[in-house]
């Protein structure tokens, strides 16, 4: 990688030497850069004051950062060519035994504020031409400062540019769980009042993780945590022309104010910290993210690494099939409990299944079959003895729910449970995931969570109504995993399940126990279930009725 490093910098310096001074009106009216310096942001009420004198380019709004973070970070990033990148990130494939089949790839991004950080990662994204990913902002770990530091913030006298203002143990711990693909509440910076906000983003780990800082390398923990380090050399007069354009035409800020903040903190703090970090890089861009020779050296190595970790389309979706075992064993596994074949169940399950059933029957009987589904697995949850005192006057020993309850129906099939689990567990709790196969790879992908606080205070429900292979439940085992839930406090519960599908789950998760009213030993080559209970979203919600009613809700 030294030789990497010198021949990019040899490649794309060509003309440097040409380079001719930078002038404010030849630079762009933007930053990409969302590792912008603080203290370029927190002089507002001398800028924003109605007094102010200060320059604004006619027909220009003011505009305020006030939180953390930047566009990279959004749910979701389209790149020029219209790919869709899900920057929350997720790895989306999990082998038969439940564990990733990939290490995320950690790319540091360092540079001067303005530098082009942002712009360079994002281009690495955009070729890569990876789905999932996580860009995570140095901004967000920024300390919540005490009164005398806040008050000299809006006097613009406090350094945010030092390593003094980050807070890097709570930044090593985000970091090296996004690492090892678990969940993290990484915290909202709020420049306003100079505190943490209360509601934190949710982040996961995913196949490429990037890291973006102006103090990004700074940390030696961190810095090991990060199997490429970039960073950005932009000339200091260019940074310095884009930060005034951005302060004078979107923060109406004055030229003065700009120029002693930059002289007090940011040029000091560049030369001082910033720019020794280029020394730990493995490749250094000059001119941020107008270098597509570096940026094309970056993706080429970046991409051989995932190859070597066995980052493989292909690959992927051979896994997804080997989830259906062939060995499969003559017992059902021990965490698998199917309700007792009454004559009433029997009956339920025909309805359900039979394709001539209206949709009014539909709904009631399967709502009915739902009911005797929860309440088997209100069975399996704890409760303690307690002591009640009768209408006479006598005492007597009962029983009591010992755990709270969460249900996480699969969206959408799975929300159809939602009722029956209200009407039986009254104080349950109700989160929300949305799973849905790539059209593409046939891999699960996850589009939504929403969990309650203190998911690990529950005993949860995983709800859906077919497990065919076990893919979705699989995925979203995982994900209450990665939030810390022990694999004993999680439940599946559907109304059909495959053979198959109770087995893969079985085999990676046998804690979890698996509950359903009927099994189908059959499937088709296209993961069908046989003679399964055809789309049961679509019959329960009335949607799609037109389509083969033989084909599975989920895969």
């Amino acid at each position: 990688m030294v030789a990497e490093k010198r021949d990019a910098n040899v490649a794309a310096s060509k003309g440097d030497a040409n380079r001719k001074s930078v002038k404010i009106e030849d630079c762009p009216t933007y930053s990409h850069s969302s590792g912008s310096s603080v203290n370029e942001m927190v002089n507002q009420s001398g800028g924003d004051s109605e007094d102010s004198t200060s320059p604004r380019a006619a027909g220009c709004r003011t505009r305020r950062r006030t939180m953390s973070g930047g566009r990279a970070e959004h749910h979701l990033l389209t790149t020029k060519t219209g790919k869709k990148i899900y920057t929350k990130g997720r790895p989306p494939w999990y082998d038969k035994k439940g564990k990733s089949l990939k290490h995320p790839f950690v790319i540091g991004v360092c540079g001067g504020s303005a530098s082009g950080k942002t712009t360079v990662a994002e281009k690495i994204v955009e070729r890569l031409g990876i789905p999932w990913v996580t860009i995570l902002s140095m901004d967000s770990f920024y300390k919540v400062l005490t009164p005398e530091e806040i008050k000299a913030a809006h006097e613009s006298r406090y350094n945010f540019d030092g390593p003094n203002a980050f807070d890097f143990d709570l930044l090593y711990e985000v970091l090296k769980r996004l690492r090892e693909g678990k969940s993290v509440d990484v915290p909202v910076y709020d420049f306003n009042t100079h505190s943490r906000d209360p509601n934190s983003k949710m982040m996961y780990g995913a196949d490429v993780l990037i890291f973006e800082g102006i103090l990004a390398f700074h940390d030696e923990r961190i810095k090991n945590l990060m199997d490429m380090k970039v960073f950005v050399d932009t000339d200091g007069d260019l940074r310095l022309a884009r930060r005034i354009v951005r302060d004078v035409t979107d923060r109406g800020r004055d030229i003065d104010g700009i120029m002693e903040q930059y002289f007090t903190f940011v040029k000091p703090a560049f030369d001082k910290y910033i720019a020794p970090c280029m020394d730990s890089a493995d490749l250094i861009v000059p001119r941020g993210g107008e270098n597509d020779v570096a940026i094309d050296m970056i993706v080429q190595n970046v991409m051989a690494q995932l190859v070597e970790r066995g980052y493989d389309r292909n690959q992927n979706n051979r896994d997804r099939h080997d989830l259906v075992r062939d060995d499969l064993p003559d017992c059902l596994p021990e965490n698998l409990f199917i309700l007792k074949e009454t004559p009433q169940v029997k009956g339920l399950v025909t309805f359900v299944r039979d394709r001539e059933t209206s949709r009014d029957n539909h709904i009631f009987y399967s709502d009915r079959l739902m009911r005797i589904l929860i309440e088997e697995c209100m069975n399996h949850m704890p409760y303690k003895d307690v002591e009640i005192e009768m209408a006479g006057g006598r005492k007597t020993i009962g029983k009591r729910k010992d755990a709270q309850i969460c249900g996480l129906p699969i969206m959408r099939a799975g929300e159809c449970m939602e009722t029956a689990l209200r009407s039986i567990v009254k104080d349950c709790v109700i989160g929300k995931i949305l799973i849905q196969t790539n059209e593409t790879t046939f891999d699960p992908e996850l589009h939504y969570i929403r969990l309650p606080p203190h998911i690990t205070r529950y005993k949860v429900i995983i709800m859906d109504a077919t497990v065919t292979t076990g893919s979705a439940a699989m995925m979203a085992i995982r994900v209450l995993l990665d939030h810390d839930v022990k694999e004993e406090d999680i439940f599946v519960a559907s109304l059909l399940m495959g053979q198959q599908g109770a087995h893969a789950l079985a085999y990676a998760f046998p804690k979890v126990k698996l509950i359903t009213t009927a099994m189908d030993h059959q499937m088709t080559e296209n993961c069908y279930l046989i003679p399964g209970m055809g789309n049961f979203g679509d019959r329960y919600y009335g949607t799609g009725l037109e389509q083969d009613m033989d084909e599975p809700f989920d895969m």
